[in-house]
This record gives structure tokens, C-alpha cells and sequence, in this order.
């Protein structure tokens, strides 16, 4: 508006000076003008009217054209766009057709026409508002969509922050519920570095209050399980040292040699134990080929084997490998097959398979013999607790089985020991089952 009414000022300034406004050239080319239809898409608007409306007063301020013939000779110069122009500012106004309807608003810019340095008139170019309103009311409406969006987006981006933190903190507190229990987790490692770092907090906490329980459970249990085999020898002892028939001391000798190697075992299995129970997971992962582990470990058994006449049977697919750390699961396997062979009569049979199970593979022992007592299923995997041998009527460490589980939880596995029993109910030996990861 303000070019147009600086242009039309230029454009008008000689007929202004001639006094040739009232010849009704100037009124025909605008009436001319407020008959063309534009036809101009805007914003997907359609405007098909020319709204503006022109004015122009002398150095007086009074009204001597007016493209609507409404002011004519009237008065202007108390109108800011008149008052302020004549005085060398810029002028400007707004006003409303209808006091009381904000939507009838007309806004005039006025421009100076000049002869020279002096300011001979007025000229003042105006546009309703309803002419603009609907561009408005369109941008009003995208900035609404807009503004929706932004809000959608910002809840969406909300909500997703806050599941992720709620996830995170939810697994941080399974994780501290787990450790409370006593149960082996690897601390969460998700979430931002604050959680990270509260996790890894926890897990520093947690190890610290471990390893000092730790420590005051294994002196309790230790001691407890070393006072009988230690009780053994010192009564031995005793004996030995006064005089004796040879066979009594050669009895009470070899007393002595067995409790002191049942020492060295419990010592052995205990610390074995103890190394797996403070880990969190296996120091390496690689693939154990199940049917070299089986071979092997049946060969350096063959003089337990061949002593009790047993039958051993495994046929295990060259493709089995259980995934994980060769140490722990090769002793794991190891100590299933020393059970079986401890609780497994004369000329009985053991037999070992495999079958895969969902990403795994299950290693399953079974060997005939005598079923497992009832009180005693729920105890197997208990530190220190062994059933009597059947053969010698002697007890183990009582760490084997508790071995295994702590190997299997290390890796993600399971381990079972049950009864195997017939379709008819007859019990016919004990079956163990190993299940840990297989190779991807």
C-alpha cells in the first residue's frame, strides 16, 4: 500500500496542479479499474476483486477526489494519514465502517505529492481488511495445523522419552530386586549415562556386599564341612601313635590318606565353585563340538568304567556345539557323567544324547539305578548336600550338581536331574538334563 500510494502520488501530481481532477479522467480509469476481475489464485484463495479505494486532498486537508464519491469537499485533515503526511510524516490510520464489527476495519496509507520541496496534497490509498481477512484466516488455520502438529509431535517424542525411561529405570529396578534375592544378573547397560551410571553403581554395590557374605557364608560351610574328615584324622592320628597290630595301623594309615584326599577335593570343587558363583558371565564364548567333549571324557573314565563292567552308550551328530566357555562346560559335563558313574550299579548302562531345543542344544545323561528319595529332589543342587554312594555308602563333596548349576545360569542354561520312570510307572534310573546355547 505504501508504493502504491507513493507511485499514484507521482502519477497524479500535474492534474493536481492543472486542477484537471474534476474532468473525470482520473474517476473513469478507476471505475475501469474496479471492473476488472483478476481471477488471481493465492494460497488456494480465488480473488476475483480489486477492494482499494483512492482519495486525495490539497495542502488544506480537504477532499477534492475521492474514487467513491463519499468525502468529496469534506474535511480530512484531522485524519492521521492527512494531518501526519502534511506535516512531512509518514501518515497511516485504521478505521472501522462499523464501530461495533472489528471485521469492517479500513486501513489508509497516505503519500505527499510534491511540486518541488513543497507539499501541494494528500494522496491516500485504502483497503478493507475483508478484503485480506481471508488470507489471515487461512494462515490462522495452518498455523493451528501446524502448531497441532508440533504438539502431537512433542507429546509422541514426550511419551517415547518417558517409556524409555520408565523401561530403563523398571529393568534397573528388576536388576536391584534380582540382586537383593541373590540371583546372578549382568547390570542393564541401556538408557542415558545417569542410569548407566546408577546401574553401574548398584552393581559396585552389590558385588562389594557379595563378596563380603560371600566370604562369611564359605568360612561357616567350610569349616562345618572340614570338622568330620579333620575329626577322622586326629583320632587316626592319635591311634597311630601308640602301639598297634599291623593291620589296625595300616587301616588307620590308610583312614588318614582317604579323609586327607577328601580334603583336597572338597578344597579343589569349593574353590571351583567359588570362581563361578562371583561372575557375572563367561570370560569367552566359543564352540565346544559335543561328541569330541563326550569321547573324551569317556576315555579318561575307562578305569572307573571298566571296574564296575558298565555299558556306555552316546551317538552324538558331528554338528552339535554348545556355545560358551570350554573350561566351565567341559568340567560341567564332566561332573554329570562322574554322578552317573558314582550311582549307577554294576553292569548297569549309561547313555548320553543330544537333541536341539529352540536355539539350544540339551545334553541328557541317563544312567539306570536307584531312584532319587523323594526328600531328597528338592536338594540336589545344594551346596554340601550328597546322597550316599550305593556301592561304598560313602557321601561326595556334595559340589558337583551345585557346579553345574552355577555353569548353566552363567551361560543361560538349565539344568535338571529327575527320575526316569516307564509308562508303568516303574522307576528305572535317574536322567539329567543340560541345556545351554548353541552355535548361531
Amino acid at each position: 500500500m505504501i508504493d502504491s500510494a507513493n507511485l499514484l502520488a507521482v502519477l497524479v501530481r500535474d492534474d493536481v496542479l492543472n486542477g484537471r481532477l474534476a474532468d473525470g479522467r482520473l474517476q473513469a480509469r478507476l471505475a475501469e479499474y474496479g471492473r476488472r476481475i483478476p481471477n488471481a489464485r493465492v494460497w488456494g484463495i480465488v480473488k476475483t476483486t480489486l477492494d482499494h479505494r483512492l482519495y486525495i486532498t490539497d495542502q488544506r486537508g480537504i477532499v477534492i477526489f475521492d474514487s467513491l464519491n463519499l468525502a468529496l469537499g469534506r474535511d480530512f485533515s484531522r485524519w492521521n494519514d492527512v494531518y501526519l503526511t502534511l506535516r512531512g510524516h509518514y501518515g497511516a490510520r485504521t478505521t472501522r465502517v462499523d464501530l461495533n464489527d472489528e471485521r469492517t476495519s479500513v486501513m489508509y496509507v497516505a503519500a505527499p505529492i510534491h511540486d518541488g520541496e513543497r507539499i501541494i496534497g494528500v494522496l491516500t490509498v485504502g483497503m478493507p481488511s475483508s478484503s485480506v481477512q481471508p488470507y489471515i484466516d487461512r494462515a490462522e488455520i495452518k498455523l493451528r495445523q501446524i502448531g497441532a502438529v508440533l504438539v502431537a509431535v512433542s507429546l509422541l517424542v514426550g511419551l517415547i522419552f518417558s517409556w524409555s525411561l520408565a523401561r530403563s529405570l523398571n529393568r534397573l529396578a528388576a536388576y536391584a530386586r534380582a540382586a537383593a534375592g541373590g540371583q546372578r544378573r549382568i547390570a542393564p547397560k541401556s538408557g542415558g549415562p545417569e542410569l548407566r551410571a546408577l546401574a553401574e553403581a548398584v552393581e559396585t554395590m552389590q558385588s562389594k556386599l557379595d563378596g563380603r557374605a560371600y566370604v562369611e557364608r564359605y568360612i561357616h560351610t567350610l569349616t562345618h564341612e572340614m570338622k568330620s574328615p579333620l575329626s577322622a584324622i586326629t583320632g587316626a592320628a592319635e591311634l597311630l601313635q601308640g602301639e598297634l597290630p599291623a593291620a589296625q595301623r595300616a587301616r588307620f594309615a590308610a583312614l588318614v590318606a582317604g579323609e586327607a584326599e577328601r580334603l583336597q577335593q572338597l578344597v579343589e570343587r569349593l574353590l571351583a565353585l567359588a570362581t563361578v558363583e562371583q561372575r557375572r558371565e563367561p570370560h569367552e564364548r566359543r564352540p565346544i563340538p559335543l561328541q569330541d567333549t563326550v569321547s573324551t571324557l569317556v576315555a579318561s573314565r575307562a578305569p572307573a568304567i571298566a571296574r564296575k563292567d558298565l555299558r556306555i552308550e552316546y551317538a552324538l551328530p558331528q554338528s552339535a556345539a554348545m556355545l560358551g566357555e570350554p573350561f566351565l562346560i567341559v568340567q560341567a559335563i564332566g561332573n554329570l557323567l562322574d554322578n552317573a558313574l558314582d550311582f549307577t550299579p554294576a553292569r548297569g548302562q549309561i547313555s548320553l544324547a543330544v537333541e536341539p531345543i529352540e536355539g539350544a542344544w540339551q545334553l541328557t545323561v541317563r544312567n539306570t539305578g536307584e531312584a532319587i528319595p523323594d526328600y531328597a529332589r528338592d536338594r540336589l543342587f545344594e551346596r554340601f548336600y550328597s546322597l550316599p554312594r550305593p556301592d561304598t555308602h560313602r557321601k561326595s563333596t556334595g559340589l558337583g550338581l551345585a557346579f553345574v548349576k552355577e555353569v548353566a545360569q552363567l551361560h543361560g542354561g538349565t539344568i535338571s536331574v529327575e527320575n526316569q520312570v516307564e509308562a508303568d510307572g516303574t522307576v528305572v534310573g535317574v536322567i539329567a538334563r543340560l541345556t545351554l546355547p548353541a552355535m548361531p
